[in-house]
């Protein structure tokens, strides 16, 4: 396989593993680059280290499990705020302007332009690396790892503790993995706490079109904040994960 070039908007972990996993993280990092705004996008910290602007413990736990699996992992280096990397080009909600009720002031005036040179210089070669990642074998499974937040504002505690997001298109995998879940008396959300995927989004870009096997799992964030949790709900899926494949008939 010839490796994807080294370049600031993304990392790669493992890149030489065999094993037909690819675990991916899109939201690994609230991390603004530099040439936007002086690398601020004019929110206060703590807006910065909430979930508008990337999936809190989504990395370790990304990290610990591609280790476990003996497989490569690749994350984003950039925050969902900058140009979100799991929307396909065309999404309206690709580079946010108001999220969640708080402006992005470093976004309030990016035009085409500006949008273009994101989509350049971020993610366009994130999708390109993780596409190379994803056909270094014909048989690759994509395990992508999200987190959500406990509770929204106004509404009452999310009951799981995991979701498993799935399109009607492919639930090859996603209906064993919550089998196997709820079998381990892990609260577990079947599409919940969000509904499937996105027309172009990660799964549907490098999985549904191509038809391999996927899954998507959501962590709630409160559960893996600390990198000991992190790596012990990555020790807890990656027996399920080979658990749910296993089951497979032709997987």
């Amino acid at each position: 396989m010839t490796a994807p070039p080294t370049n600031p908007a993304f990392h790669i972990h493992g890149i030489d593993r065999a094993s037909r996993w690819l675990i991916t993280c899109d939201h690994a990092t609230n991390h603004v680059p530099d040439w936007i705004n002086g690398g601020d996008l004019g929110l206060p910290p703590e807006d910065m280290g909430r979930h508008i602007a990337y999936d809190p413990g989504a990395l370790g736990v990304a990290r610990a499990l591609a280790d476990l699996m003996g497989a490569p992992m690749i994350s984003s280096d950039f925050s969902r705020l900058v140009i979100d990397p799991n929307r396909g080009e065309a999404d309206p909600t690709l580079l946010m302007k108001l999220y969640d009720g708080t402006i992005i002031p470093a976004n309030r005036h990016a035009d085409r332009t500006e949008k273009a040179r994101r989509l350049e210089r971020l993610h366009r070669p994130y999708h390109a690396a993780l596409e190379t990642l994803a056909a270094r074998r014909e048989d690759t499974v994509i395990c992508a790892i999200h987190s959500f937040t406990p509770q929204l504002r106004g509404r009452p505690p999310r009951p799981w503790q995991v979701g498993i997001l799935s399109d009607p298109r492919d639930r090859r995998l996603a209906e064993p993995l919550i089998a196997a879940l709820h079998a381990q008396h892990i609260p577990t959300g079947d599409n919940e706490p969000y509904k499937g995927h996105l027309a172009g989004d990660s799964i549907d870009r490098h999985a549904l079109q191509s038809g391999r096997l996927n899954t998507l799992i959501e962590l709630r964030q409160d559960l893996i904040v600390t990198e000991e949790q992190q790596k012990g709900w990555a020790a807890r899926l990656a027996p399920l994960l080979t658990q749910a494949l296993d089951s497979l008939q032709n997987p």
